[in-house]
Order: structure tokens, then C-alpha cells, then sequence
């Protein structure tokens, strides 16, 4: 399947990035360097008698304007309570957003470390410690700008986009259409089985990926997702492993969370339909950025019948999960 038009980033040029820079107020050096990213364009960027500095394009109509401040109001509102994140920099300017032609950017200073490893126990407690005194921060307001995570509605949206875009190939279209229903249903029970869910305002994408460690500190990066969502979003996607490892693994995050605040145990019957919600909506993020040449270049495998049946495949494996007992942890319940 060929999908093709122009994308958001056909006008970032490095004459646009570097002439951005300087109106902010930076002196460059002429050094750029693009880094890893998909969603938004980012990249390290060399200044005159200075550190490089890590600066990120956002990605055109994602994120309103006012969102975006909203995002960086609360990042820094963390690191201001002394939570290790990574937050914007205040520009020249005296803003943290700045702009060239239809671009928003942000700079941030540029920090190394690697993914914590999860398996080490010490690392759970200490991430479940951040985690809690992050959550403790997030509940004292509430966001306007920012969405709300919507389980139920977003699955239903991210199907429905991705059959009427024709992604999914007809011969496999009867056995989608037969186990999407199934997947919202149970997604429905489970959720029913968590009730009424305190929702406030989370990281939003907080696995290992956004996580630095570096010399016994641990630094939370890319709030770009920060959203309204229940405290579990935080917490599962840092589990990995079969049941009994993650059981084991859940109780050394709430272990540390605990010590700062306390978790709803019931909330742990939305992991698996987070995790139903987050592979479909995977699914359909690639496909609503296929237009961006970046996409098909770094998953070519996406637009193969192939991907589509392994798909399928794992989503009954997902149904299966959403139709078992959920996660326990080891003397706990």
C-alpha cells in the first residue's frame, strides 16, 4: 500500500533550524547533528563557547500551542519540587517555546545516561520512589490544555481509522472485524473491575526508553505525552517478563511508590487493557504518519500483509490476557 503527500517537515531545513536559534537569541555554531526521533524532529546543535544543547522541533498540528506550555509549565513545575526530570530551558528570550515559520521548538540541555535495568531490584524501588513523588506533584492541579487518556473511545477511533484508510488487507479484514469487539468488550469488563479510578496528571509514556540513569541518578525525559490518566500508565509499561516476573517487579515499584504515596490496588485491572490500547494505537500512529518519509524508512515491514496476520495473532494473545486473572503481586493479594 503507497501512501504519499506532503509532510509536516518538508520545510525543516538547517537553515530554518540554525536561523530559529539565532532568533531565539543563541549564538550558533553551525554544528547540527539529528538525533533519533520520530514523532518530533530533534536534534543537538552546537553553540559558540557553550555545551550543545538539544533541541526539539515539534511536530505541526499534534499539539496546540497551548498545550505544548502546558507540557513545559509542568516539567518544570517538577524540577522546581526537585523530581529529576529533564525540562526546557529558558530561551533568550526569557520563553521556553519558540518559533520558525510554522515550527514550535524547545531547547533542553543535553544530559547522557542509558535505560535503567529493570531487573535489578534497586532500580524498581528507586523508580517506584520517583514515580510516586512525581504523582504526588501531578495531583496538587489539574491540566486544561492537555487530553485526558480515554481507553474505550481511543480504540475505537484507532480501528475504525485504520479499516476505513484501507490499512488492513481484505482477506484478514473478517477476522479483524470478528476480535476488535472482543478486545473493546473485555477491555470494558476489566475496566469495570478497577471502578472508579483517580485520574490526574501522569508522564504519560513513562517506559524504560525515557528513563536515564547515569552515576546512581536517574533522569525522567520526553514529557510529550503528559496527559489526565490514572497513576497505573506510569507504572506498567516498566514490567516486563511473564506473570510471575511481573507480579515480582510490580511489588518492588509499589514498594518504593508506598513510601510517598499510596496506590489503588485495584488499578491493577487496567494493565492489560492499557496494553490493548497501546498496540492499537500504535498501529495507527504509523499509519497516520506514513506520509513522513521518515516512517517508511524505519518500518518498511509496517505496509506487509505480514505485519498485519502477526497483528491479528497478537491481539488474540491480547484477548487471551484480558479473559485471565489479572496481575498479583507475591504476598499482597
Amino acid at each position: 500500500m503507497t501512501h504519499t503527500s506532503s509532510h509536516p517537515y518538508d520545510a525543516l531545513k538547517p537553515d530554518t533550524i540554525l536561523d530559529g536559534m539565532e532568533d531565539a537569541g543563541f549564538v550558533v555554531n553551525g554544528r547540527l547533528f539529528a538525533l533519533n526521533s520520530y514523532e518530533n524532529r530533534v536534534y543537538q546543535i552546537g553553540l559558540e563557547d557553550k555545551p550543545p544543547v538539544i533541541t526539539k522541533f515539534y511536530r505541526p498540528g499534534r499539539w496546540s500551542e497551548a498545550q505544548i506550555r502546558e507540557e513545559h509549565e509542568f516539567t518544570l513545575q517538577l524540577l522546581n519540587a526537585d523530581i529529576p526530570v529533564v525540562a526546557p530551558m529558558a530561551l533568550p528570550t526569557g520563553d521556553t517555546l519558540g518559533r520558525t515559520g510554522d515550527f514550535l521548538f524547545a531547547v533542553f540541555p543535553q544530559r547522557g545516561g542509558q535505560a535503567p535495568d529493570t531487573s535489578v531490584t534497586d532500580t524498581l524501588f528507586r523508580l517506584g520512589q520517583w514515580l510516586g513523588q512525581l504523582h504526588n506533584h501531578g495531583d496538587t492541579a489539574r491540566f486544561i490544555e492537555r487530553p485526558t487518556l480515554d481507553l474505550i473511545n481511543g480504540m475505537t477511533a484507532n480501528t475504525e481509522f485504520l479499516v476505513r484508510e484501507n490499512w488492513v488487507p481484505d482477506d484478514l479484514r473478517p477476522a479483524w472485524d470478528s476480535l476488535v469487539p472482543d478486545l473493546i468488550e473485555h477491555c470494558k469488563r476489566r475496566m469495570e473491575d478497577a471502578g472508579d479510578v483517580h485520574q490526574l496528571r501522569i508522564h504519560g509514556d513513562c517506559h524504560a526508553g525515557n528513563i536515564l540513569c547515569r552515576d546512581e541518578q536517574m533522569l525522567f525525559v520526553d514529557l510529550d505525552d503528559c496527559r489526565t490518566g490514572p497513576a497505573i500508565q506510569d507504572l506498567w509499561l516498566l514490567l516486563n517478563g511473564d506473570d510471575l516476573e511481573r507480579g515480582r517487579q510490580f511489588g518492588e515499584l509499589l514498594e518504593g511508590y508506598e513510601m510517598f504515596r499510596d496506590f489503588n490496588r485495584r488499578e491493577r485491572h487496567l494493565i492489560e487493557p492499557l496494553r490493548c490500547y497501546r498496540q492499537i494505537a500504535h498501529c495507527a500512529w504509523l499509519a497516520k504518519r506514513w506520509n513522513d518519509p521518515a516512517f517508511p524508512r524505519f518500518f518498511p515491514w509496517f505496509a506487509q500483509p505480514r505485519f498485519w496476520s502477526d497483528q491479528i495473532l497478537s491481539l488474540r494473545e491480547q484477548l487471551a490476557a484480558l479473559q485471565s486473572p489479572s496481575i498479583s503481586i507475591p504476598g499482597q493479594f
